[in-house]
């Protein structure tokens, strides 16, 4: 059958888990009852056929001891009855005959064929391995035994051939066989039922669970699911979900608190688009004065672009799933490149670089620069004004570290840990000589998780703030 063929069909319905248990231990019950059943059916048969093999050789014994002791040939001829009340059932055979000649008393009410029997010699008692197994037309057991007699004193020997048709052991299997199929049918019954109420009850925490579960929604996402009273072997299970939850929590909150910051941040380039354009269509302007609203106009649509090439990294950053390819770097260069390329705007607010480093680092050669040209213009920016950045790095057994430090307003710790995230700029003193759109230090943040670093920030109590960037060394990254 081909794959065009498995999409049209239905798909097949899910079992209950309950009646998937119940239908196991209904045939665990099978399997168990069957054997229990077989066995007791076939120790049966046996004993009964044991039984039945000694009582045709007591018989035979018996008409033994009888001809020695107490009858001559002519008088067992002349009382043929008494030896037929002595079979042990109305179809049973007894034959008696001088060796080679016809019987002289025959008793087979169906006629039943001889078969080669080895009879049994005077001298030795008869035991089970003389029996002869054989079978009725309808396919009834029979067991045969052939004897040898001695007559009184005459010492006369003759032929004893008996037979027991095994019609009442029959029947006795028979309804023992019947009586097995009902026992297992209803050993059935009553596990299926027992089964599926007990698996329904044990499998109501689970139902709970699931209760609950469909309770949580985006605006109830704090609930969670009862740990302590789970049965033990669904606390992983919950434990397991609950911690789930706590993830999605977290991601849910970020992605709503980035939702808004970013509608926050595009509103304002947005709304002087707006409110530049109403007004300079109110009237009727010069060419210049176009020209400018335009200049405006790309300054507010380039920020606009900026934001959304940040977003995009950071994006691909949390997906990011392939190694980096990574070079290495000479750390004086890449901070003398870094100091000589933001000199410009360090100039304006009368700030200088200190620069000591050295060794090297392994990285990609334009994420780690964005990653550090972040850094230090953070530090540009929100550095008190004719201070020194001071921009130093080292590489040593782990890895490589780059320190940029700057004087500043203090950061309170609670606000250290969150200078990372994605939109935050602190407050509004700190951000007076900055157009950042807050997405800086988040993308430093996604470059260094990218090469298995870190990257984190620390702040003194006179105002003095260091962010540290730690690369892991070169056996840890694909070079």
């Amino acid at each position: 059958m081909n794959d065009a063929v498995l999409r049209w069909l239905p798909p097949q319905p899910s079992r209950s888990l309950a009646v998937r248990i119940a239908v196991s231990f209904v045939l665990i019950v099978c399997v168990v009852v069957g054997m229990v059943g077989a066995s007791l059916y076939h120790a049966t048969n046996s004993a009964l056929s044991t039984r039945a093999d000694y009582q045709l050789i007591a018989r035979v014994e018996h008409y033994r001891a009888l001809l020695h002791d107490l009858y001559t040939i002519k008088e067992i001829e002349a009382r043929p009855r008494l030896f037929e009340t002595m079979l042990g059932d109305r179809q049973d055979v007894i034959i008696f005959r001088r060796a080679g000649a016809a019987p002289f008393i025959a008793v087979n009410p169906e006629n039943m064929p001889l078969p080669p029997l080895q009879t049994v010699p005077v001298t030795r008692a008869v035991a089970l391995d003389d029996l002869f197994e054989g079978t009725r037309a309808d396919g009834v057991r029979m067991r045969w035994l052939g004897a040898q007699a001695r007559i009184g004193e005459s010492g006369e020997v003759v032929e004893i051939m008996a037979a027991h048709v095994m019609t009442q052991e029959a029947h006795v299997l028979s309804a023992y066989l019947v009586r097995v199929w009902i026992t297992m049918i209803a050993a059935v019954l009553v596990t299926m039922l027992l089964a599926y109420w007990v698996t329904s009850r044990g499998l109501m925490p689970l139902r709970l669970m699931a209760d609950k579960a469909a309770e949580i929604a985006p605006d109830s996402m704090s609930a969670r699911l009862d740990v302590a009273h789970a049965p033990q072997e669904l606390q992983s299970l919950a434990a397991s979900f609950n911690a789930m939850l706590d993830r999605l929590e977290h991601g849910y909150a970020r992605l709503v608190q980035f939702s808004a910051d970013l509608a926050h941040e595009l509103r304002t380039p947005i709304g002087v688009l707006i409110g530049e354009t109403q007004v300079t269509l109110a009237h009727e302007r010069s060419v210049a004065e176009y020209r400018a609203v335009l200049e405006s106009h790309l300054e507010e649509l380039e920020r606009i672009a900026r934001i959304a090439q940040n977003i995009l990294f950071l994006a691909q950053a949390d997906h990011e799933t392939q190694r980096i390819e990574c070079e290495k770097l000479d750390i004086r260069d890449e901070l003398d490149n870094l100091a000589a390329y933001f000199e410009g705007i360090a100039e304006e607010r009368h700030i200088s670089f200190d620069i000591e480093a050295s060794g090297q680092i392994v990285a990609n050669a334009i994420m780690c620069r964005r990653a550090i040209g972040n850094v230090v213009v953070n530090a540009v920016r929100y550095a008190s004004a004719g201070t020194v950045v001071r921009l130093s790095g080292h590489a040593d057994a782990d890895g490589a570290c780059i320190v940029v430090g700057n004087r500043g307003a203090r950061i309170e710790d609670a606000e250290l840990a969150r200078l990372f995230d994605r939109f935050y700029r602190g407050d509004a003193a700190r951000s007076e000589f900055t157009e950042s759109s807050g997405l800086g230090l988040s993308i430093v943040q996604a470059i260094m998780r990218m090469h298995g670093g870190s990257a984190s920030a620390r702040c003194t109590q006179n105002g003095w703030i260091e962010f540290e960037l730690r690369f892991p060394a070169s056996s840890l990254l694909k070079l």
